[in-house]
């Protein structure tokens, strides 16, 4: 049996991480879906083929708060912590070859992190790009992004505003955290505090409130 896992979301302020797994014994029925990197795809056509490969292949999901991800992040390197999460599935899974997207700019290190973390012998297959090459993990990463999507739809739903992608670069994540902190003066649930971006932003509203308060002292 082969494996690919890949991850959807991994450099977001806000929102959870997403880790899949597709196993599967030939990966031909992956290929006439023609599966691709999720990035690549429309949301409507991530939507309609992750149906298809749950139904073709065995499959499994991590999804990784954002309060999750800055308690390890005190303990470990992203890196290192996508690692693991990455071993979970391998062992979940327990395929004979795993093909993964290398996290780490060294594809042998990130092998090697992956290996580390686990208790039996697998080939571990680490690529850059992994999601454009192996039909595998093109089919982990569209189950993973189609999931984090769902996530954040549910997130927008409990808040009851529209906070995006929960991406940096993303503008509406970045008005709506704006928002929030000037508001309540906090960052808002699902916000990963550890990243720059939360930081940045809680300071520049502190450093304007002080400013708002010495002009009118």
């Amino acid at each position: 049996m082969i494996l690919g896992v890949d991850e959807a979301g991994r450099g977001p302020v806000l929102g959870p991480l997403v880790v899949a797994g597709v196993a599967v014994e030939s990966d031909v029925a992956l290929r006439h879906m023609n599966v691709r990197d999720s990035k690549k795809l429309s949301p409507e056509k991530r939507e309609a083929l992750a149906p298809e490969i749950e139904k073709c292949a065995t499959w499994d999901l991590l999804v990784i708060s954002a309060e999750e991800i800055d308690m390890m992040r005190a303990e470990m390197s992203l890196n290192d912590f996508e690692a693991k999460l990455f071993a979970q599935l391998i062992e979940r899974l327990h395929p004979e070859t795993a093909y993964v997207d290398a996290a780490d700019v060294d594809e042998i290190e990130f092998k090697r992190c992956v290996q580390r973390e686990l208790r039996f012998a697998v080939e571990v297959v680490s690529q850059h790009n992994a999601d454009e090459l192996f039909p595998v993990v093109s089919a982990a990463s569209i189950l993973a992004k189609v999931r984090r999507d769902r996530e954040m739809r549910v997130i927008e739903e409990e808040i009851g505003d529209t906070i995006g992608s929960g991406y940096s670069s993303d503008p509406d994540t970045i008005a709506f955290l704006e928002k929030w902190i000037k508001k309540k003066g906090t960052l808002p649930p699902h916000t990963r505090t550890s990243w720059d971006t939360a930081r940045r932003l809680l300071a520049e509203s502190r450093i304007r409130k002080l400013d708002e308060f010495g002009g009118r002292s």
